[in-house]
């Protein structure tokens, strides 16, 4: 994280004077997507540890911007309520691919369905990397039941949860009873649908969690498995995760319709390349029509305009929507969202650049790094 934060203090952004350029214009297209400005809010996972409605208070705020949401796999609501909530404004839907691959079909069919008007597959987390500040903490949302709203409504999970509490348990097992394990089942039956009391006395929220927690990563994901995407939506693909430029090429190659350069918002590989630098890469490896999307590190409109510069289409907002979020609800994601594109339409009047397309590398100077 702090490697994405130095990435962006090493450029430096060159106003420009008496350009006369008075109104600016933001508003781009993506994939047939249309946005009032380059930024989509980017999915984040059990955020219902921040606020409760945590992803229709999301897509209520997004849709008050017209910014179009990536709803994640790991969300705390079902596609179908998020989707309701966004209204008329677009939105894409990222999936994590499991080990079953039946789930991953259902998945997809889901987000047609729902409205979804691109798919987004996040590839850099086939196994979740090594996360002190979660181990200290004992954070595993997923086992309490918290972000896996898109299982539980989902009718191939369920279908495996009602085939997975129905097993026999192992001779000899047994529960410790213990405050946390009642607090989990509790938190657990609170997750999952239907009413609480009924739910503390099925085998079927612990069974969803175990049956999650069995086939949510998959750490065999490989390049012949992603190559079947296209065959299996009608719907345009991007990759999110990708950090090498092969890779950014391997996905074109594949006939994939964009790339999302991210490094997970630095939570997967410690010190890993900055998804900034990593940018510069990857654009020059695929060219200039190719889509590229950028995601990790993004604070300002500042930021979003170096992104910009330096070759992104668009920018994912992570973090700092989920501090609205958490501050004042929808409208607090909308107040973050609204303030970031404010900077941006300031920057590009003060470096007189007419449109999100006219942004370029010749905006920026590059610093000296720093000791």
């Amino acid at each position: 994280m702090r490697h994405n934060r130095d990435a962006f203090d090493r450029w430096r952004i060159v106003p420009r004077v008496l350009h006369g350029v008075g109104r600016r214009e933001l508003r781009t297209e993506i994939l047939g997507t249309a946005m009032p400005a380059p930024v989509l809010v980017a999915p984040i996972g059990a955020a219902g540890l921040v606020r409760a409605d945590s992803d229709v208070q999301i897509a209520r705020g997004a849709a008050a911007s017209g910014t179009p949401y990536v709803f994640s796999s790991q969300g705390c609501h079902p596609m179908e309520d998020t989707a309701r909530a966004m209204g008329a404004t677009p939105f894409w839907y990222q999936l994590y691919w499991s080990s079953d691959e039946q789930l991953v079909d259902s998945m997809i069919r889901r987000a047609e369905l729902s409205g979804a008007a691109a798919l987004v597959v996040t590839v850099d987390t086939t196994v979740l990397g090594w996360r002190p500040q979660d181990l200290d903490l004992g954070s595993l949302p997923f086992a309490r039941g918290e972000g896996i709203a898109q299982y539980t409504s989902d009718p191939r999970f369920l279908a495996l949860t009602a085939d997975r509490s129905r097993r026999p348990r192992p001779a000899g097992e047994r529960d410790e009873i213990t405050p946390g394990a009642v607090a989990t089942l509790l938190a657990m039956s609170r997750r999952y649908p239907g009413r609480l009391l009924e739910n503390l006395r099925s085998p079927m929220p612990r069974a969803a969690v175990q049956t999650f927690l069995d086939l949510y990563s998959n750490p065999w994901l490989s390049w012949d498995q992603l190559a079947t995407v296209k065959s299996r939506t009608t719907l345009p693909v991007l990759i999110k995760g990708v950090l090498h430029p092969d890779d950014a090429r391997r996905a074109v190659e594949l006939g994939l319709d964009g790339v999302i350069v991210s490094n997970h918002g630095g939570r997967q590989v410690d010190n890993a390349i900055a998804a900034l630098d990593a940018l510069v890469a990857v654009r020059e490896a695929v060219g200039p029509d190719v889509v590229v999307l950028f995601d990790s590190g993004i604070r300002t409109g500042a930021d979003l305009f170096v992104a910009l510069a330096l070759g992104a289409d668009a920018c994912l907002l992570g973090r700092p929507h989920v501090y609205g979020l958490a501050l004042a609800g929808a409208d607090g994601v909308r107040q973050v969202i609204d303030n970031l594109v404010a900077e941006l339409d300031l920057i590009m009047g003060l470096t007189g650049v007419v449109s999100v397309a006219d942004i370029g590398s010749d905006q920026l100077h590059r610093a000296r790094e720093a000791l």
